[in-house]
């Protein structure tokens, strides 16, 4: 929201140095405000009128003010260490007990009176102002009065195992920020928190508590109960956290996906799928972590960096061809084989085929001959040969043709090329087993099988990989998976059985192949390979029965409706589009206990399962899932399986989380009554494209035919400043509570509270990975630190405003409309920012005005006449804090009393404002540009010791443009102050020359040019004419013409002359 003030003084201009004070005089001034949310509303107490006084003209916009006055501030709201002078310094002497005369003219000045203070002091500040809006109910007061429709952010729900982290704060202050924001546009914002309660994480969490005994003693409702109270204990403590940030949400009713009737829709979800077909058991390879013991979904994996496989180029020694092709390779028998390359030696005992591609090329190679490189290369720890080299006499390889010369490179071996033949030909060829001696087939893979690496051959254990498992598919080859749940192989492996797969189970098949003269080389390969995301070891795929969700049915659903959702940023569209098209079915089930269980029951015979709408439905009404584990299966069957109760038994897996929080649209949006189906926004980071993002849009395309979100908005990950990944380890982890609270060490560690923060999240740009660190919050804070000291000199310039002092838009200089006009436009611009949820551009706005605009411009003419910022979304507890410290109450447009900020609403468009003409757009413009140009030539005069400060100068022009220099001519002679042309130059005197043959001309020795649109103007600077004047610092030829006052100027005089003496003051009152 945004508050802000503009200081119009007449009276009074100064530079940054000199501009300590504020003179009483009638005059009016200009605003200029940051453009996220200031406008004047006509029905407010204070509306569109300016409001003329003997000492001020003043403004009123949003957050919601605009108010000039003739206060200005530089010592009130700079934290710059220079030393006071003048007036301000006399006043302060006075106050001290010095001589009265040394400011006796303090009387005159219109200092700013706050309580509103310098220093943020967040640490005690932030609490009071949320404690206050919670006193309140604040959130559901505006949510109530609001009546311009719903708006629902569904909160994805972060997981109950660990305290918060930057990730969490980027994501959660990006929700508020919308929320804040729409709340201003009058909607009805509801916002209710979520948790994801189940799953590996807090079992593990459970289980590493306990000591070995208490863990034999442990029961699965024990386990449960354990699990429950861990997760529920996470939630009030990241809750507080999410609170501390400044969030606003419906924190006394959250959504946790452990609560009953949050189960029992999930259950619907599950049952309305498995209803239409959806959901069917199958054995099929999936991810399966050996150190969870569980399978995984691709969302719970993870590809960290340098991961190394033991790969190994081996030969399958054939044995035929089919009948039709008995003299393709006859004459290469029975000394031919098939050369494959796998990263997964382990699932060689697996084996079941080989593949290859049709539409590839094979060459019969031989190996003729054996290089030096290779016999360096036996002491290679990354690379070794096999026995089989040594031997005098090697067998033909079939290998891709395009890999032929990569090969001989990389094993040091002279290859022939003997013959030539298609992958089809090769397709119903046999071969010996390299294990078990049984004959397998060549088939045909699919176009996985490339020259990019490898052989262009690949092995294929249908219970060990998606792809092999589809070519086995195909081909009825064999589903064989010798691995059990720990990733150990079992007695069907036989020499292997009981070996490690990922450890010595792999190097005992690598050593038994190579003794068997089937081993060209091993080599170390380094690649991605995928992780438990949890406990962060290795996983492996194997075939297992499990639940599946079949994507089929609905994949070109789900697809048609990305194209009806709103992605931000758009890029987006194409990454959930490619996973989504891509992807295989989802494995629903986990070998766990906490969890929701999957509503099915087994025949203890058959193994066949029972799942059907009465059985699903009479599961759904148990109060908790913990049911399933105390109530017997004669109870959770259906009443008309009680005689045959007897034959079934309850199964054991539970369900995906993500399937948990995937369905979290049917039981929140569907579920509440505020609420609406779809949500208007999702937001989550970039990796929920195949977490949540995917998990919601299949369970609610699969059931409802249509996407649970309008808009899906995704942020990056949040890196250190140097862009590395945070890590423990590397000591780079960006805490949000102790940016907030502090660390031990305050000098390093400052707290710098929420606020800070908050801004950090609206100055980056949030679509890709952002950097965080202490420099960056060091900047950060010098940002704020330098918006709330403008506010608190805004705010202080309103302790004597009155209703009374009105002043008509017609009647206000020039300069002020300008103003006007720059701070509609800039709110126009922070709304657009806001609407298209591109916050670091508001940043850049609010930056580049109280930095640029107000701070080098008009703060310089005016003293802060000009500022606004619109920022109660991102920075609330700033905006509230100056909302409480407003002399007057705010009155809105129903009548009511505006409390608290958020209650005052977004401002509408004020289309008068944005009427200032174009030409006079233009001009100031280049009155602008001039200015800069002047500061540069004052600065050489400086330098050369003519002037100190540039009130002691006097600036001559020259300006080829007559109809410039006549406007500028016009300037110098103004009849309203403040557009008079010396003010803008901050200098005593102007003066437009005609000609530059004028005698003055010749005696200026500070001089320069530019060029303004093919127009030349000419700039001379001298002393300026007459002495100074003891109030204002201007130099005028009128110092030392009032007998009463001698060291005034002319203004001064006429100012100070209608005011009474401290004496005639307290004499009247």
């Amino acid at each position: 929201m945004s508050f802000f003030k503009s200081v119009a003084a007449n009276s009074s201009v100064f530079t940054p140095r000199e501009a300590k004070m504020a003179m009483r005089q009638p005059s009016t001034y200009g605003v200029l405000s940051q453009r996220a949310g200031s406008s004047i509303r006509k029905t407010t107490s204070v509306n569109l009128l300016y409001f003329r006084g003997s000492s001020s003209v003043r403004v009123f916009s949003f957050l919601n003010i605009a108010r000039y006055s003739s206060c200005s501030g530089e010592e009130f709201y700079s934290s710059s260490k220079r030393r006071s002078r003048g007036p301000v310094m006399a006043a302060k002497k006075a106050s001290q007990g010095q001589k009265e005369e040394e400011g006796r003219y303090k009387h005159t000045v219109d200092l700013p009176k706050t309580t509103f203070g310098m220093r943020a002091n967040a640490l005690v500040r932030e609490p009071e102002i949320q404690k206050l809006w919670d006193d309140h109910q604040v959130f559901k007061r505006v949510v109530d009065k609001n009546d311009g429709g719903n708006f629902v952010l569904h909160d994805g729900p972060p997981y109950a195992n660990g305290d918060l982290h930057m990730g969490h704060a980027l994501n959660k202050i990006l929700k508020d920020i919308i929320n804040r924001y729409k709340l201003l546009q009058n909607y009805k914002v509801h916002f209710v928190p979520g948790w994801d309660c189940h799953g590996l994480p807090i079992e593990l969490k459970v289980l590493q508590s306990l000591d070995q005994d208490a863990r034999k003693d442990l029961t699965p409702l024990k386990l449960r109960a354990k699990a429950a109270k861990f997760a529920k204990a996470t939630v009030k403590a990241q809750m507080s956290s999410f609170q501390r940030f400044g969030v606003w949400a419906d924190w006394n009713n959250p959504y946790l996906t452990l609560d009953p009737k949050y189960e029992a829709a999930q259950i619907e979800v599950f049952g309305e799928m498995a209803l239409k077909g959806h959901i069917y058991r199958g054995r099929k390879p999936v991810h399966w972590s050996p150190s969870s013991r569980t399978a995984l979904a691709e969302a719970e994996l993870e590809y960290p960096e340098g991961h190394v496989s033991r790969s190994i180029y081996a030969l399958f020694r054939m044995v035929s061809t089919p009948s039709s092709k008995d003299s393709l390779l006859e004459e290469f028998f029975p000394d031919i084989c098939l050369a494959i390359w796998t990263t997964t030696p382990w699932t060689v005992p697996a084996n079941a085929a080989v593949a290859v591609n049709a539409k590839l090329q094979y060459a019969v190679v031989e190996a003729k001959s054996l290089s030096e490189d290779v016999h360096l290369s036996a002491g290679n720890k990354k690379k070794r040969l096999g026995n089989i080299v040594t031997e005098p006499k090697m067998p033909f390889f079939i290998v891709a043709s395009d890999l032929v010369p990569t090969l001989e490179a990389k094993w040091g071996i002279k290859l022939i090329v003997k013959k030539t033949l298609s992958g089809s030909d090769l397709e119903n060829c046999r071969y010996i087993h390299p294990i078990n001696n049984m004959e397998c087939p060549v088939v045909i893979g699919g176009d996985y099988i490339t020259t990019e690496s490898g052989t262009g051959l690949v092995h294929t254990a249908p219970g060990h990989g998606q792809e092999d498992y589809v070519t086995g598919l195909k081909y009825g080859l064999p589903i064989y998976s010798p691995v059990d749940d720990d990733g150990k192989f079992t007695e069907e492996a036989g020499q292997f059985n009981g070996l490690d797969v990922l450890g010595d189970g792999n190097a005992a098949v690598v050593k038994y192949l190579d003794e068997t003269l089937s081993i060209i080389m091993e080599e170390s390969y380094e690649h991605k390979y995928p992780y438990d995301w949890r406990t962060k070891k290795p996983t492996i795929f194997r075939a297992t029965e499990q639940w599946f969700a079949s994507v089929e049915g609905f994949r070109q659903a789900a697809m048609d409706a990305i194209g009806h959702v709103k992605w931000i940023p758009a890029q987006a569209q194409n990454r959930i589009s490619s996973m989504t098209s891509s992807r295989s079915d989802w494995c629903i089930s986990r070998q766990r206990t906490w969890g929701l269980p999957i509503p099915v029951f087994y025949h203890v015979t058959s193994r066949e399962p029972l799942m059907n709408k009465e059985t699903i439905d009479h599961i759904k009404s148990q109060k908790g899932s913990d049911a399933w584990w105390y109530i017997t299966v004669e109870d959770l069957l259906p009443e008309e399986y009680c005689d045959t109760a007897s034959e079934y038994e309850k199964g054991t897996d539970t369900m995906d989380v993500w399937f948990d929080s995937g369905s979290s649209w049917a039981a929140v949006l569907g579920e509440r009554d505020c609420l609406n189906f779809p949500a208007d926004l999702y937001l989550e980071g970039t990796d929920q494209h195949r977490g949540w993002f995917q998990s919601s849009l299949l369970t609610s395309i699969a059931t409802k035919g249509k996407a649970p979100y309008s808009s899906v908005i995704t942020h990056g990950f949040v890196l250190d400043e140097k862009g590395l990944k945070m890590s423990k380890s590397l000591g780079n982890v960006v805490d949000p509570h102790t940016i907030i609270e502090g660390g031990k060490n305050r000098k390093e560690a400052p707290g710098y509270g929420a606020d800070i923060m908050r801004l950090w999240v609206s100055s980056v740009d949030y679509t890709g990975d952002v950097m965080i660190g202490p420099q960056i919050l060091r900047q950060i804070s010098d940002v704020y630190r330098k918006l709330r000291g403008t506010l608190r000199y805004l705010l202080g310039n309103l302790h004597d405003w009155k209703v009374e002092n009105a002043v008509s838009y017609q009647e206000l200089p020039m300069i002020d409309r300008h103003a006007l006009f720059q701070l509609e436009n800039v709110v126009k611009n922070i709304r657009e920012g806001y609407e298209n949820y591109q916050f670091f551009k508001i940043f850049q706005i609010i930056q580049r005005f109280v930095n640029v605009d107000l701070s080098n411009f008009y703060f310089d003419i005016a003293k802060d006449r000009l500022y606004v910022g619109v920022i109660a979304p991102i920075l609330p507890h700033l905006a509230e804090d100056v909302w409480q410290n407003l002399p007057f109450q705010y009155t809105i447009k129903d009548g009511s009393i505006a409390g608290f900020v958020f209650e005052s609403k977004w401002p509408s468009v004020n289309e008068k404002w944005l009427t200032f003409p174009a030409e006079e757009v233009d001009f100031w413009g280049k009155v602008l540009e001039l200015r800069t140009e002047v500061n540069k030539v004052l600065e050489i005069a400086r330098t050369g010791k003519l002037i100190g400060s540039s009130l002691e100068a006097k600036v001559y022009l020259h300006v080829s443009d007559a109809s410039l220099a006549s406007r500028l001519l016009e300037m110098c002679s103004a009849n309203n102050d403040a557009d008079a042309l010396h003010r803008i130059f901050l200098t005593s005197q102007v003066e437009v020359v005609p000609s530059l043959d004028h005698e003055l001309v010749q005696n200026i020795s500070h001089t320069g040019e530019y060029v303004v649109e093919d127009d030349r103007v000419w700039i001379g600077v001298s002393r300026a004419d007459g002495s100074k004047c003891e109030r204002c610092w201007n130099y005028s030829p009128q110092v030392g013409s009032f007998t009463e006052h001698p060291t005034l100027c002319g203004r001064c005089f006429n100012v100070v002359g209608i005011q009474p003496t401290p004496a005639m003051a307290a004499a009247i009152s």
